[in-house]
Order: structure tokens, then C-alpha cells, then sequence
């Protein structure tokens, strides 16, 4: 009997409002803080007299500083209450968040606009383990491959589209700001909407009594977690993966600007083809899987992501215009399909790495623990991108180069692979049976 995939989803009642309330709280983060940074970019003298490197990497700091902070009392949250309403409650934050931006963007108040990024980090830190304990609660395994793909699919193109849509929205003159202020209260009210559509979804674990402890609630989780050898190692995978893709992605804009002399538009359509590609791999993984739950994808993001990592560094060197190109005259250059192509299939493989990862832990992860294991894995993918911010500037300091940064991390990738299957290696197993059709 043929089953309906991936996409029918979007028409029942216990997966669309959460996938829309989950796409639109990317969406705004992202509409907010592209605007921000623009602004702090362009307009830094009519703001503020800080320095704008200082700013810029304060505003991303200050959004991940909260899953650090709070993502253990999130966790024991959303296993002790009912998600839905927990859901509602987070969007309500979220209007409150923007309000106080809006009164900060009208009175050009930096310091209440970065408190609402620090807010906004903080709404996301909340939602996050509900987002993927929820799905356990409400699909079928058979479902749980495509719902990930469905749901990582969602994150980056809303990702994708805020970022575009905030740099375009701050710039229109004169009344930028104004649309910046209005929009981001009307996506937040949308949210909450989505929010109230949510059927019930009891709580895991009503009986937890919250540790408010910080500290040894963080050390508690990290430690559970530890006891169940699959969850953990898929735990590190994933926090590996946002390793990786915070060192390339902070790179694009130089990268796009210093090495292939584009304009912004070149940083957007790198930044374009990779988040399409994440989407593309996402969705793909269902069809791959067989519908199963199939970590013998892993391997095979694995060796895309170190494979095209590489094929970048070659394919920037083979790049030798030097000559100031929008997006049109830049995909006439010599090499520039190739570049465009390796973030295309990096994006790809690192769907197919990172949604087998998810399903992975909602399957064989504790069912009253969810929520506190995705809720430490936040702190661990937090902890890795502080990791790889401080990586990519140590190696920017020793004087190597872009592409150089993109070799390194492809090179270290395939290192921490071949731990990881080392230390997993049902991995491999999967991976062989997949690829010679057994099941």
C-alpha cells in the first residue's frame, strides 16, 4: 500500500501549526538580527560610537549565550509540562521580545535592541527541546525520518529568507525601520496563532521537580545522556555538524567580498545555494531511508561534507578574477559554477548527515527524557560554535586564507568521523547494508 510522504504532513492538524510556529520563530530571529547587524554596518555612526567589529560579533554572542545559560531548565520544562501550551506561552514571549525591539528601533536605543536579541536567544533556548521531543509524540517512527526533514527543512530556508528579508526591509528608505519594527511584531503574532493550533501533547514526565540549579542540572543531563552510548555519540555528531557549518558560514562574507570579489549579492547567493542545499538533503533522507529510521546515512554525509569541503579550497584556487562582479558577472567567471555546485552539495550531504542524527536520539532516547537530552545537546552545539568562532580567528591570525579555513575543516571533519564510527560503529554496518540495498 503506497504511503503519503513527507508533505501531506503540512495538511494535519498534529504536525502543520508546530512546523509553522517552529519556521516562523526562525524566520523572525533571523529578520531581526540581519536588520540589526545591517544597520550597525552601514549606519553605525547614526546608532552608536562602538566599534562595529566589536558589535558584530556581540550581537551573535549574546543570541547564543542563553542556550549555554538555560537550555537545562528548558529541558526540564518541556518534559514536566504539556508542549502545546508551552508553545503558546514561548510566542507570547516572543510578541513581548519584539515590542521591546520595535520601541528600540523607533528610538534608534541600541541597548534595548541588543536586550531583545539576548531575549530572542532566549525564546529559542525555550523552544528548542520541545521542538524535537514534540515529534516523537505525534508521528509514527515510519514518519520520523521525513517530519526531521521536514522540520530542518523549515529552520534553514527560514533562516534563509529572514536574513535576505531583514537586510532588504532595514535598507528601504525612509521608512526601513518602521517596516523592521511592524514586521517582526506581526511574524511573532503569526507564531503565536500557529501555536494555538496545536493539539494536546501530555507532558513526559509531570512528576519532575524542576532543578533550578543551572550547573548540576547542565552536568546531570550531560551525564545521563553519557549512560546511553548511541544517544550520546549521535549527540556529538550533531554538535559536530554546527561546528562545521559555523566556521563555513562565517566565512562567507569575506569570502564572498576578499576572494571572489563580489558584492553583497554574492555573499546572498552563496549563503542561498548552501541553505537550499541543507533543505534539499533534509527532505531527501526519507526517500533514501526507505521511510526507516537510517543511520547508514551519516556516513554517507560524512564523506560529502569532507569530499566537497576539500573540492571548495580547489575550486576557490582555480577562481582568478580579480575584478569587482555582481551575481551575473560572477557566474560567468572561470571556476565560479564549481564554488557554487560545492556549497550546493555540502548543504545536501549535511542533510543527509543530520536528520538521521535527530531520529537517532527520539527513537532510542529515554521517552520522559527527551526533552533534557535535546535540551544538552543545545548546550553542546552552543559550546561547539564558541569552539569554532575561536578556531576559524585563531587560523585567520596565523595568516592562512579562506579557502585554506574551508581544507581544515573538511580535513578535520573526516577526523572526527572516523571517531565517531570508530566509537559507533553500527554506523558503518548501516552504512554497508544501505548501500548494498539489505535492510
Amino acid at each position: 500500500m503506497h504511503k503519503p510522504n513527507q508533505f501531506s504532513l503540512l495538511a494535519q492538524r498534529r504536525f502543520a501549526p508546530f512546523f509553522w510556529a517552529q519556521f516562523l520563530g526562525a524566520f523572525n530571529d533571523n529578520v531581526f538580527k540581519t536588520a540589526l547587524l545591517t544597520v550597525l554596518t552601514f549606519e553605525a555612526m547614526d546608532w552608536t560610537t562602538l566599534d562595529r567589529g566589536f558589535l558584530n560579533n556581540l550581537i551573535p554572542g549574546l543570541f547564543i549565550l542563553p542556550f549555554v545559560l538555560f537550555s537545562a531548565l528548558a529541558g526540564q520544562l518541556a518534559d514536566k509540562f504539556e508542549k502545546s501550551g508551552m508553545v503558546r506561552r514561548i510566542k507570547l514571549l516572543e510578541i513581548a521580545i519584539m515590542l521591546v525591539a520595535a520601541f528600540g528601533w523607533l528610538r534608534h536605543d541600541l541597548w534595548l535592541l541588543i536586550a531583545a536579541v539576548a531575549g530572542m536567544g532566549l525564546h529559542s533556548t525555550l523552544f528548542g527541546p520541545i521542538k524535537h521531543a514534540y515529534l516523537p509524540q505525534k508521528l509514527h517512527v515510519d514518519e520520523l525520518v521525513g517530519g526531521n526533514g521536514m522540520v530542518q527543512m523549515g529552520t534553514f530556508v527560514g533562516i534563509l529568507l529572514g536574513q535576505v528579508l531583514g537586510a532588504m526591509l532595514v535598507s528601504q528608505k525612509p521608512w526601513g525601520i518602521e517596516l523592521v519594527a511592524v514586521g517582526t511584531i506581526v511574524v511573532a503574532i503569526a507564531g503565536w496563532i500557529a501555536g494555538r493550533a496545536m493539539p494536546h501533547s501530555p507532558a513526559p514526565a509531570p512528576e519532575l521537580r524542576v532543578d533550578w540549579n543551572i550547573a548540576t542540572e547542565t552536568v546531570r543531563n550531560i551525564r545521563f545522556s553519557m549512560r546511553n552510548r548511541p544517544v550520546f555519540t549521535a549527540m556529538l555528531a550533531n554538535s559536530w555538524f554546527w561546528f562545521y557549518g559555523a566556521i563555513v558560514l562565517a566565512q562567507f562574507p569575506l569570502y564572498a567580498k576578499e576572494w571572489l570579489h563580489g558584492d553583497y549579492g554574492i555573499f546572498v547567493l552563496l549563503l542561498t545555494i548552501f541553505s537550499l542545499g541543507i533543505g534539499s538533503g533534509s527532505l531527501l533522507c526519507e526517500r533514501l531511508s526507505g521511510r526507516r529510521v537510517e543511520i547508514g546515512l551519516v556516513p554517507l554525509g560524512a564523506l560529502g561534507l569532507t569530499l566537497f569541503g576539500c573540492d571548495l579550497y580547489l575550486a576557490s584556487g582555480s577562481y582568478t578574477n580579480v575584478m569587482p562582479v555582481g551575481i551575473g558577472d560572477f557566474l560567468q567567471q572561470v571556476g565560479s559554477w564549481r564554488i557554487v555546485f560545492d556549497c550546493l552539495l555540502i548543504g545536501i550531504f549535511g542533510g543527509f548527515y543530520i536528520v538521521p542524527l535527530f531520529a537517532l536520539i527520539q527513537t532510542r532516547c529515554d521517552p520522559t527524557h527527551i526533552s533534557r537530552t535535546i535540551a544538552g545537546m543545545n548546550i553542546l552545539n552552543a559550546l561547539f560554535m564558541v569552539v569554532a568562532a575561536l578556531l576559524a580567528m585563531l587560523l585567520l591570525r596565523a595568516g592562512m586564507t579562506i579557502p585554506q579555513i574551508f581544507l581544515v575543516t573538511a580535513l578535520l571533519n573526516a577526523v572526527v568521523a572516523i571517531a565517531i564510527f570508530w566509537t559507533m560503529p553500527e554506523f558503518v554496518t548501516r552504512f554497508v547494508a544501505w548501500m548494498t540495498g539489505r535492510r
